[in-house]
């Protein structure tokens, strides 16, 4: 058994019933062979994948909050603070209530390689609550953040951990939850949290910037194709944060977005999402009825009850933006069936490990999400510079960045492609690149 079989057989002895966390895994692990086998005797001397593969902190505890009649409620709290090798811990608060350890584990793991791909110092990891906020009122909200940040500020700081919002936590749950930090720490530590609104040390576009940074990427896989976004249709699926920015900029381009989804099935809009339908779906976000059939019912277009675009709908790109599984094997015969020629993953680990494999193999272009959607904790590497210096940028800045990062993911990628003799695999590119800047510093730091 060579060396990355044999830790990827540990680390599923060592987390049972983690299926997110292994797929992860076992996806990062099996692609990185190329460097590898070019360093194994090194690798192995400092154990760094068995090192790579395990978090330096899990942190659990309990979040008890009350409800507008006064009933008392009992949620999990998690913080997995996976890799501070280059630079603290970076990544999102998670409130939704599928959260348990597993998928925390496979998000921090993943923005391990998502942050050391941005070029920023940052490290990885990840938070959150099987809190369900939809339905709740805002004084519920209030409560159960300043209930959950009462526990988490003991392991965060500017220089420590700085989350983020992500599923569940936008500019609302990270006012909440700093205004209890700075009461419990009596100190404005504006660095402490990303996401911030731009009256208490935000960053202009930090909204949009993961859907914009996803479009940029695709930009420069087009360029490759000796093509643009004009003319071209779009399948997005969500419509929160992530796909309205995307949605924007691709509208912007000059594309036609054609689908948006929720957990109650998915619209087609043959006119496109462009105008105020983007500006819509702000308010669906905002609604807490998580229901993409409203968009239909305003705008009168096809509405697709218990069902996903994947496969479906015909289209020039996808770009799923919601959940992590959400194209599997089924999906991706469809898409190579209707002759999709790129996906552009733009949420978590949207396509299972067989379906990558299966695209891949009929020649789809696989953008993976861990240099797709880096634009998102990129704004917020740059917020929290923004902090250190107690600047705030214009918004042309903070794009003309934002781009300028996207470009040289796209780039460091591409060089590891040919360097390895990798053909087109954007996936084990992004892999790669990720790793070996973790990789290097974590031997360079010892056995810690």
């Amino acid at each position: 058994m060579d060396y990355i079989e044999e830790v990827i057989q540990m680390a599923e002895e060592n987390n049972p019933n983690q299926p997110e966390f292994l797929q992860t895994v076992r996806e990062v692990l099996s692609s990185l062979r190329p460097i590898i086998n070019a360093n194994e005797a090194e690798y192995r001397r400092m154990a760094i994948l068995e090192r790579m593969i395990e978090p330096e902190r899990q942190i659990i505890f309990r979040v008890p909050w009350t409800d507008d009649n006064n009933q008392p409620h009992i949620n999990r709290g998690y913080r997995v603070q996976f890799n501070s090798a280059i630079g603290p811990y970076k990544g999102g608060l998670r409130f939704q209530k599928n959260v348990n350890l597993s998928i925390m584990k496979f998000l921090a793991f993943e923005q391990v390689f998502k942050n050391s791909l941005t070029g920023l110092p940052m490290g990885g990891g990840k938070g959150g609550s099987d809190f369900d906020p939809n339905g709740k009122s805002d004084s519920e909200i209030m409560r159960f953040c300043q209930s959950y940040m009462t526990e988490l500020y003991r392991h965060i700081g500017p220089n420590i951990d700085v989350p983020a919002g992500d599923m569940g936590v936008s500019g609302r749950e990270i006012g909440y939850m700093f205004g209890q930090y700075k009461r419990i720490k009596d100190s404005y530590d504006n660095g402490v949290l990303t996401g911030k609104g731009k009256s208490y040390g935000g960053s202009r576009i930090r909204p949009e910037a993961t859907g914009f940074g996803a479009t940029y990427f695709l930009l420069e896989v087009l360029k490759h194709e000796h093509e643009s976004i004009e003319g071209k249709t779009f399948c997005l699926s969500g419509f929160g944060n992530v796909a309205w920015g995307a949605a924007k900029k691709i509208a912007e381009l000059g594309g036609k977005v054609l689908t948006l989804s929720g957990p109650d099935g998915y619209i087609y809009d043959k006119d496109g999402v462009q105008g105020e339908k983007i500006d819509y779906m702000l308010e669906m976000r905002a609604s807490g009825r998580n229901r993409v059939q409203d968009y239909a019912d305003k705008f009168g277009c096809e509405f697709f009850p218990n069902q996903k675009p994947w496969g479906n709908v015909k289209a020039d790109i996808y770009m799923p933006c919601a959940m992590q599984n959400e194209i599997n094997i089924d999906d991706a015969k469809k898409m190579v069936e209707i002759g999709i020629k790129i996906l552009n993953e733009v949420s978590n680990m949207p396509t299972t490990n067989e379906a990558i494999k299966y695209l891949q193999e009929h020649d789809v272009i696989v953008c993976p999400s861990k240099a797709v959607n880096a634009g998102g904790v990129a704004v917020s590497g740059l917020e929290m510079s923004q902090n250190s210096e107690r600047l705030f940028w214009t918004q042309e800045k903070v794009d003309k960045e934002l781009q300028k990062i996207m470009k040289n993911i796209y780039d460091q990628i591409v060089k590891v492609t040919k360097l390895y003799h990798l053909d087109y695999n954007l996936v084990a590119g992004a892999n790669i690149v990720g790793f070996k800047k973790v990789a290097d510093a974590m031997i360079a730091q010892g056995l810690v």
